[in-house]
């Protein structure tokens, strides 16, 4: 068999859909018309690729492996490398966490990039640089995976992907796959680049710009080589895109709520229920509607016209009106501020070297520094509710003469509640600064042993962030809202129309700053500079996450047996980690209103372990078996956290004739608990009021909830007004362990020999199944709250099991569940992925023609062993199919490429109606299904032996989101929040790269 023949044989499963060149350093295949007869002469060195730890002469890997070449992803536009990985030809279409979850809690905070293979999470795919671990870094306590961001672009050679569970041969996280970002390692002189991405919708936005600077130099027993980027992603708010501007219900039965302003679908918030706004809440009192007639009501907004009833002001809703929501004000048109993709800027440093010893076996000292910066922003939009106590001199009469609305609440502690304005405030914005800083000294050379060589390295990796957001304090708007008459002698920049907070008589060092008055200006969202300034302050947190690693290994043929020699490689390893999350005092102190509070992530892990692999050639070069290779390893583990475990993999390579290979691999594979998952400090959310089990309790079937509701002094009929407190933390107090998983794949490659001037071509197809048991995950509010309310009375009132995670208080009657992280999910995952490759000579160049796709068969996740499983594929944003596909020809100095990706369409109609006896969602109005979605892309390249000019487009026919029942769908206006779509538009781009 060629070398040429069994590199493209062992590697095709994973050519990616840009048009990916499979290659090693000193041998590329021919996409340049280059003949077999010249690539047979080129010397192929030994190399390491992801997957093994053995040197090769070619990548004869039992596992499905993919290779990305930087060439390949200029030509298909991508600006960064975290678009290289979050793309679907190699995410298979699973949703991936990117810019465009800036509004939303994540773990590793805002601004936070992620890869996640198979669909399984991120924490589940190890991403190495250089065949060693990347470090986590983010913001905030769930630090637990790469952040993407850190990645440098501008030395980057290849992106090698494994799909494959790995820890046997990397140890933790090596679930699902593992991505391996290769640098290059020899460079001499300057490279300078620079790309463009540039939006072309009339309103702009959402830019993207990328320069470089690169250089190396060598010696006769030296190489240096340094690296200096700038990435910059701009903006692009809600309102840059008119389908993301109006948000509706989009019920398909023609229910939605009509807005009367303008005769069409009422614009909603981005929560699609929308919030109230310009809204004022009282007791239940008649007045005059705002859609007519009279009626009983607790919900009002501002109209002078109105003279009866409650004066100035007309019913939206509550008491006996029968008005929904949709009446109130719900959309404010400064929610289009927010950020849709949040802005990012990077810079990175990078510096590498290598100096030969000429001793200790021929050694190489070799080093690696990387510097990176991230500055990520987000523009979000928040509600003020403002409670004014019952005798507050900043009521007026009309509304001081209802009865108040509740008692000892909300901002007046100790005191009724008369009114409350729900107020949009506006915008607020967060911000983050992430340093990231890894540091690597090793050495490498021959071992006393012949053909063995040895590699040991130390590396050192720190990354710390300030993350603040702009935040009401409780206690401000608390003194804020506690006025008297001002003594005379107080400063007239502590009064207000006669009036200063209580806190600053006698104290005027206070400065407290006095609410303004209940009237139509305040409850429109027009307040005071100076009091805005005084409760409307920033918080700022600061997150550290430290990694030490010792590593090092041996590696050499055993002996020799007639098919060849058996190779081998055994390592040892020591890690440690910490981390340390300190939020903002206010936040410590639950000081932040209607906000989520955090308290201190701080712990730290390490772990020993000792590894080894084998590969055995069973025979070789015979009839029916051209080859049969067997490969094994093992990895012995002792984490000081969960104790010590063993994971294997053993995997067969078979090629019976030079055409056809079958392979295939099973093994096992763990995970241990992240940092956060073991010692995450409580962190507080809230969630509906809906969820409370009590509501309506006395007409539950569950007699066990009407004693224990009713115990707490709940009365008849009780719906809770207060929304349920989650509190998130860790779990190593419980004694969270590892995951463990399985995974199984096979597959066979086809290459025949076409007729001269045929060309090549290629085929793989690989069929994978993993599962995951004793995940870490957590339990959920609405399970402990069925397990606690849901038990005996005796068990009730003994607060223990269940109930110990749940508590009410007594004056609000609101609840708090501890949700901590627990080992008690299982997953289930099967598909399969096909890749062909088709090159010919044509004309006067080559043509090359890349398809890869993937199939999700089956993917099941419960959280107890009694739960119904279900078969999620296929429902929105889990394709149960994705592909890509890309044609490229060149010839002399040119080469043109046009590409194309798919994603399946979805539809959550067949999940829900399995999971609620038949119900179908499309009977009710509900279209919880998306079309399928194609994104076109075309692009040139010319190239001179110091000059690359590339240029392109990229969503060419400016496909936007597909869209469905936004009151469903819960996304982006109408669209699913799904990272496979493209949420920008189509957009140009110029890539240029000079040589010096």
């Amino acid at each position: 068999m060629s070398k040429e023949r069994l590199l493209t044989s062992t590697i095709v499963a994973g050519l990616a859909a840009f048009g990916a060149v499979t290659f090693v350093p000193t041998a590329v295949l021919a996409q340049d018309g280059q003949d077999e007869a010249d690539q047979d002469a080129t010397e192929i060195e030994e190399v390491v690729v992801v997957g093994s730890r053995i040197r090769r002469d070619t990548y004869n890997s039992p596992s499905p492996i993919q290779v990305i070449t930087r060439d390949e992803a200029t030509l298909a536009g991508l600006a960064s490398t975290t678009e290289i990985l979050q793309g679907t030809a190699i995410t298979g279409g699973s949703a991936q966490i990117n810019n465009l979850f800036g509004g939303f809690v994540v773990d590793g905070g805002p601004g936070v990039n992620t890869v996640s293979l198979r669909g399984l999470g991120p924490t589940r795919t190890l991403v190495l640089l250089n065949g060693r671990r990347v470090a986590p870094a983010g913001s905030r306590g769930s630090v637990g995976s790469a952040d993407l961001n850190v990645l440098p672009s501008a030395l980057i050679e290849r992106v090698e992907v494994l799909r494959d569970g790995a820890s046997s041969i990397y140890g933790s996280d090596a679930v699902a796959g593992v991505i391996n970002i290769v640098t290059r390692n020899n460079l001499e002189g300057l490279i300078i680049e620079g790309q463009y991405n540039a939006t072309t919708d009339a309103a702009g936005e959402g830019d993207q710009s990328r320069i470089s600077i690169a250089g190396g130099l060598n010696g006769d027993r030296w190489h240096v080589l340094g690296s200096a980027e700038y990435y910059n992603r701009e903006e692009l708010t809600l309102g840059a895109r008119d389908w993301a501007r109006c948000p509706t219900q989009g019920f398909t039965d023609g229910t939605d709520y009509i807005d009367p302003m303008t005769g069409k679908s009422k614009c909603f918030s981005l929560d699609n229920g929308g919030v109230t706004i310009n809204t004022l809440g009282t007791a239940t009192v008649a007045g005059q509607g705002a859609l007519g007639g009279s009626a009983t009501f607790n919900r009002w907004r501002p109209n002078s016209a109105v003279t009866t009833g409650l004066t100035g002001f007309e019913g939206v809703g509550g008491g006996n009106s029968g008005y929904g929501t949709s009446v109130r004000d719900t959309f404010d048109p400064r929610v289009l501020n927010n950020s849709l993709f949040s802005p990012v800027e990077v810079s990175t440093l990078y510096l590498a070297g290598g100096y030969d010893l000429g001793a200790l076996g021929d050694a190489e000292i070799y080093a690696e520094s990387l510097f990176n910066r991230r500055e990520s922003s987000q523009v979000g939009f928040r509600q003020l509710t403002l409670d004014y106590a019952q005798g507050s001199p900043l009521v007026p009469a009309n509304i001081a003469a209802l009865a108040p609305m509740s008692g000892n609440q909300g901002l007046n502690p100790g005191r009724n509640v008369q009114a409350r304005a729900f107020i949009g405030f506006g915008n607020y914005d967060s911000t983050q600064e992430v340093d990231f800083f890894k540091n690597l000294v090793g050495i490498r050379g021959d071992f006393f042993l012949q053909n063995w060589e040895y590699d040991a390295y130390v590396s050192y990796t720190t990354s710390e962030s300030t993350y603040t957001s702009e935040q009401f304090l409780t206690d401000r708007l608390i003194k804020s809202l506690d006025v008297v008459a001002a003594p005379g002698g107080t400063p007239s920049y502590l009064v207000r129309n006669g009036l200063t907070c209580r806190a600053n008589v006698g104290n005027p060092a206070e400065m407290c700053i006095t609410a303004p008055a209940l009237n139509n200006a305040t409850i429109g969202g027009d307040l005071p500079a100076d009091f805005v300034n005084y409760v409307f302050r920033p918080v700022t947190g600061i997150t550290k996450y430290n990694e030490l690693v010792f590593s090092g290994g041996l590696s050499g043929p055993l002996f020799t047996l007639p098919a060849g020699e058996v190779q081998a490689y055994i390592g040892a390893e020591y890690r440690e980690a910490e981390i340390d999350d300190t939020p903002g005092l206010d936040s410590q102190n639950g000081n932040t209103y209607n906000f989520s509070t955090a308290a201190i992530t701080r712990g730290s892990d390490s772990v020993v372990e000792v590894f080894g692999e084998v590969e055995v050639p069973l025979l070789a070069n015979m009839p029916f078996a051209q080859e049969l290779t067997l490969t094994a390893s093992g990895r012995y583990t002792d984490y000081e956290s969960y104790g010590d475990d063993t994971t294997y993999k053993v995997g067969l390579v078979y090629t019976p004739v030079d055409f056809l290979t079958f392979r295939a691999t099973y093994g096992t594979s763990y995970r241990a608990p992240a940092l956060f998952e073991q010692f995450l400090g409580a962190t507080a959310g809230f969630i509906s009021s809906t969820n409370d089990i009590c509501n309506d309790y006395t007409n539950s079937p569950n007699l066990n909830i009407v004693a224990n509701c009713g115990s707490e002094g709940l009365p008849a009929g009780f719906t809770a007004t207060s929304s349920v407190q989650v509190l998130q933390a860790g779990g190593a107090a419980a004694g969270l362990s590892a995951e463990t998983s399985t995974n199984f794949t096979t597959g066979l490659i086809l290459q025949p020999e076409l007729p001269t001037g045929w060309g090549d071509f290629s085929f793989a197809v690989d069929y994978y199944e993993i599962e995951v048991s004793n995940g870490v995950d957590q339990v959920g509010t609405s399970f402990i709250l069925s397990q606690c309310y849901g038990s005996a009375t005796a068990e009730f009132a003994a607060d223990n099991g269940y109930c110990a995670l749940v508590s009410r208080n007594s004056a609000t009657r609101a609840l708090t569940v501890t949700n901590g992280y627990v080992n008690i999910a299982s997953d289930l995952l099967t598909g399969v992925d096909y890749n062909l490759r088709y090159s010919v000579d044509v004309g006067p160049g080559s043509m090359l023609f890349n398809a890869s796709a993937t199939n999700y068969i089956r993917r099941e996740s419960i959280l107890f062993p009694t739960d119904p499983v279900y078969n999620s594929v296929g429902s929105l944003n889990d394709p149960e199919w994705s592909a890509t596909a890309s044609v490229s020809y060149s010839w002399d100095a040119w080469r043109v490429r046009y590409g194309v990706e798919w994603i399946d369409a979805m539809s959550d109609e067949e999940l829900y109606a399995e999971q609620n006896g038949g119900v179908s969602l499309a009977a009710n109005g509900i279209d919880a299904s998306v079309d399928e979605y194609f994104l076109h892309g075309v692009s040139a390249q010319w190239s001179s032996d110091d000059l690359t000019v590339t240029a392109g487009v990229r969503n060419l026919f400016n496909e936007r989101p597909p869209t469905a029942t936004g009151y469903w769908v819960g996304g982006v206006g109408n669209s699913p929040l799904y990272s496979g779509y493209d949420f920008v538009g189509r957009s140009v781009f110029i890539n240029l790269s000079k040589s010096f």
